[in-house]
């Protein structure tokens, strides 16, 4: 271990290195070249130099007693004050205070070229004496930071409120006491107790194990229990010990599942392999999302419009001969009307109200920007275990080679109930075997088993044939653990009502080829003992690997009586042999019932769906063809992760898009294939939920962390938290998202035909020097209404289902796109040829502007403003469609404003203020025919569109069934 040095707790080193050039993560940033940094982050950390140390080294090494700990307060202080608190926060989290959320707050502001856009016109409107602009303009601006700002706080709580649930808290042993304490407190050198259920707390070079076994998938994504021991690791001659071949140490964050032990703190903190992966997921800069990108070239086009503005009235008014100020005012209020202010306020609204609909539907959103980008998502990479699958292992098949003889003849167990009638002496043996070879244990209040996945689905069965637990009639005298090399676990077991040597058992289960080459003889049918042929043995091996064919994990159970030549006090694996066969036992972790519907939802929204795992190739398959995942040549659509590390990235781009796939493949193994997917152009969803995952999470465009089994470092690195693990909930997630981006089109739509509209009216009158045909206070009260309670109620349309019928958009795809705009200026030139005409008629009676002529041209564009309101509901269905009653909340405001309208005009005092006159009933009726008429232009462009898109889809039907 020569690249750690030796006396690495006698000062603290800042130049760990992450990347073999010497460079640091932060200066080559995202997207870390690889996997290389990950691993060797992790491999330079403090418990892979323990691992090769013995327990007494361990000890010396830490000054600390084996035994009883530290032995006195002031050596604990000084280990603290080297080391600090046994704490992983992120930089976000330690700025949390007054001042640290007041510069979050602030930092907003610089951050949105919009925002600054607005601000700039706030600060010109205050210098013109525009006070009402520009306190308008300014109240939008708070509004829109505040309620981003309040809502993204209130997620985070939200994920702090998830994390407390298992309370970080440990057995110290320290001054020859044992004490329950919180794990922020351990600093290296301390001696900590573990048990059934406890995370561990720290790195902890294991110095004391019975029959330990720890769930590191948090850690390194592997489902199965690692056996721990006190023995030490051989040292490599590479100097790198992967997490993996650490069977000495324990990692902070994994879970004991069996047995007990002590463990001696070598790593706190940032210094553990959970800290040194926290701090690489801090290097890595969270790209812009789809909407951010789209917004900022938005701000850019409004600026350059506005400028154009600007120039060009200035100088078709000074080719008038008007004065430069009187020009200068015009214009920058003209610019500053051209801005919809409203615009920032409602998309974030309408970003706050999807985070809060989504929250109802088991999905918590850590970022306002990140629900939009959900409907941009093409990829999403998902991992099996306990997302796609139920994680909860189930007996699907039983085999025994008596009573069943060939490999047609599997007794499905599956959600049958009621089993008893198959319970032949070979099924029963092999029932009983598993059942005593087993470490689960029941909870404290007998409502669930607690222990290996696989032991708990044997005793959870064996209700269904009429049996029950006989453990308690067995004394276990001595065991042998499962272990990845061993690949069988043993136990020696005698009557608890006798001594009896010869009523002694040993029972065997494990790796079929295992099981099977210490085995001579079966079990029969009816319960007696036969010679194990060759051929049997091919049959029992053909029947095997059709199980796991099927994506079964297949054990198998043996057992003989006790033989007096067996020594369990000193045994090798050489002493279980002469084994009686009994049968095969297939499980799996079946898929969620609700993962079908949303996979295909999914696919047929043009998204590709790619389950990494780090089961086998056959399992993995077996799973995605249970769940709808295409998977038309293995050979194509599978790539395993010892031959994806043998790629480049650009290869690895390059066969990417005809990979459904990737088994064996570890979380590292993830970088790479964010890295590669973003190479190409997608925009990618990756979920994840261990402390490995985090990198590539907050690579990823929306990294979806799980709340119920996710780590703290998972869910802090994601954009997205699914509270119920479900797959399907990113479903509804990126249904939520497409049909916010489609709002968002549409109260765009709205907005900016209106004020094109107003300008284009007030613009033409300066050029012609004709009379202004609203005065300042109806243009006020036009924005009001274009930034008000209609344009705002758009944001809230239901979202249509049919939006996962349609692509996911482009990553690169401008937010008004040649449709949009057609449909902004036809509906523009509408208003415009309308209003004019009013205005136009109502002057040519006496050829000069009068009040009754700007209440005509006022009052007619407001009636055009809602119709186009109305028409904005939805780019090509009919309002008819969509029910002109489902937006409860658009019929209420555009009611309210109409209202307000007829007051501005027959009420007194308002009458007054806005230079209005009563109109007759005639005359209201004439406005609203005449206005109507945006609606229904717009109507027959959705009739027109819907029906090329239906002749169009009949045409490539045809086509298609002719070739």
């Amino acid at each position: 271990m020569s690249d750690i040095p030796l006396d690495i707790y006698s000062q603290p080193s800042d130049d760990v290195p992450f990347n073999l050039d010497g460079s640091t993560l932060a200066e080559e940033n995202a997207p870390f070249n690889s996997s290389i940094a990950a691993g060797l982050a992790i491999n330079v950390t403090p418990s892979a130099e323990f691992s090769v140390l013995s327990v007494d080294e361990a000890v010396s090494k830490l000054k600390t007693n084996g035994t009883s700990g530290i032995s006195s307060m002031e050596e604990v202080e000084r280990r603290r004050e080297l080391h600090g608190t046994n704490e992983v926060t992120s930089e976000d989290g330690e700025d949390n205070g007054k001042f640290g959320l007041l510069k979050r707050f602030l930092s907003g502001f610089i951050e949105d070229r919009l925002i600054l856009l607005l601000i700039g016109s706030a600060v010109l409107s205050a210098i013109l004496h525009n006070v009402g602009d520009a306190i308008s303009i300014t109240v939008a601006i708070v509004i829109v930071m505040l309620v981003g700002f309040i809502q993204e706080y209130k997620s985070e709580k939200s994920i702090e409120a998830l994390n407390k649930l298992v309370p970080a808290t440990c057995h110290l042993v320290r001054f020859g006491r044992e004490s329950h304490v919180l794990a922020a407190t351990l600093v290296p050198g301390d001696i900590v107790a573990f048990r059934v259920g406890d995370r561990i707390p720290a790195d902890l070079r294991v110095i004391e194990s019975v029959d330990l076994s720890l769930d590191e998938s948090s850690l390194t994504g592997e489902p199965d229990p690692v056996h721990k021991s006190s023995d030490s690791v051989l040292a490599n001659p590479t100097g790198i010990i992967p997490i993996s071949e650490r069977h000495c140490i324990a990692f902070m964050g994994t879970l004991v599942k069996e047995g007990h032990g002590r463990g001696l703190v070598v790593a706190t903190g940032k210094e553990t392999a959970f800290g040194s992966i926290f701090e690489m997921m801090s290097a890595v800069d969270k790209p812009k999302t789809p909407l951010q990108t789209a917004m900022d070239h938005l701000g850019k086009e409004l600026s350059l419009f506005s400028f154009v503005v600007i120039g060009t009235i200035c100088l078709i008014g000074i080719w008038q001969g008007r004065s430069w100020l009187d020009m200068f005012q015009i214009s920058v209020s003209l610019a500053v009307a051209a801005i919809p202010e409203g615009l920032p306020i409602i998309v974030t609204v309408t970003l706050a109200l999807g985070v809060l609909r989504m929250a109802k539907r088991k999905a918590i959103v850590r970022r306002l920007p990140s629900v939009e980008t959900l409907g941009s998502v093409n990829v999403i990479c998902t991992d099996k275990t306990g997302t796609l699958t139920a994680n909860h292992m189930a007996v699907s098949k039983i085999w025994c080679l008596s009573s069943m003889s060939t490999k047609e003849n599997v007794l499905n167990v599956g959600s049958t109930t009621d089993l008893r009638n198959y319970l032949a002496g070979d099924v029963r043996k092999t029932l009983e075997i598993g059942s005593l070879c087993n470490n689960a244990t029941f909870s404290v209040d007998h409502s669930k088993f607690l222990g290996n996945p696989t032991d708990i689905s044997i005793l959870e069965e064996l209700s269904k044939f009429g049996m029950e637990d006989e453990r308690d009639k067995y004394t276990r005298i001595k065991e042998i653990p499962f272990n990845s090399k061993r690949k069988f676990m043993a136990v020696r077991l005698k009557c608890e009502n006798s001594d009896d040597k010869e009523s002694q058992l040993i029972c065997v289960k494990g790796a079929f080829e295992v099981i099977l080459g210490r085995s001579n003889t079966y079990l029969t049918e009816d319960g007696k003992i036969d010679k194990l042929t060759e051929k049997n043995k091919e049959t029992i091996i053909e029947c095997a690997n059709q199980l796991a064919s099927d994506g079964l994990r297949v054990l198998a159970f043996a057992s003989s009586p006790y033989h007096s030549k067996t020594d369990f006090t000193d045994i090798s694996e050489d002493d279980i042999n002469d084994l009686t066969f009994s049968g095969l036992i297939g499980m799996r972790d079946p898929p969620r019932p609700t993962v079908k519907p949303a996979v295909e939802k999914l696919l047929q929204g043009g998204v590709h769906i790619i389950m990494i795992t780090g089961d086998s190739p056959n399992t993995a398959v077996s799973i995605a063809k249970q769940i709808g995942i295409p998977v038309i040549n293995e050979e194509t659509s599978v790539l395993t992760g010892d031959k994806m590390k043998t790629m480049t990235n650009e290869q690895l781009a390059n066969v990417i898009s005809h990979v459904n796939i990737f088994a064996r493949a570890t979380p590292e193994d993830k970088l790479n294939i964010v890295q590669a997917l973003k190479k190409r152009g997608d925009v990618v969803a990756m979920t994840g939920d261990g402390v490995n995952d985090a990198p590539a999470l907050k690579l990823a465009d929306i990294g979806i962390s799980m709340g119920i089994i996710g780590t703290d470092v998972a869910k802090e690195a994601s954009d997205m938290i699914l509270t119920d693990d479900d797959f399907s909930t990113i479903l509804t997630a990126v249904e939520e998202g497409k049909g916010i981006f489609n709002n968002i089109q549409n109260f765009l739509t709205f907005q900016l035909s209106t004020s094109i509209a107003a300008l284009s009216m007030i613009a033409l009158a300066t050029a012609l020097n004709l009379p202004n045909p609203l005065n300042a206070m109806q243009i006020l009260w036009i924005n009001i209404l274009m930034d008000g309670p209609p344009a705002q109620s758009l944001g809230v349309e239901p979202v249509d289902h049919e939006v996962m019928k349609k692509p996911p958009r482009s990553r690169s795809e401008r937010i008004l796109t040649i449709a949009v705009l057609g449909r902004i200026l036809g509906t523009a030139i509408c208003i415009i040829l309308g209003t004019v005409f009013i205005y136009v008629k109502e002057m040519s009676t006496d050829g000069e502007k009068s009040a009754r002529d700007t209440t005509m041209t006022f009052t007619c564009f407001v009636f055009f403003d809602m119709f186009n309101a109305l028409a904005c509901r939805h780019a090509t269905k009919s309002i008819f469609k969509i029910g002109v009653f489902s937006n409860s909340m658009f019929n209420l405001s555009v009611g309210l404003s109409l209202i307000a309208q007829l007051c501005v005009i027959y009420v007194p005092v308002l009458q007054h203020v806005f230079k209005t006159e009563r109109l007759g009933a005639f005359d209201l009726l004439l406005l609203f025919c005449l206005s109507s008429t945006v609606f229904i232009v717009d109507e027959l462009r959705k009739f027109i569109v819907n029906q090329y898109l239906t002749n169009y889809v009949e045409e490539e039907n045809r086509y298609t069934t002719t070739v």
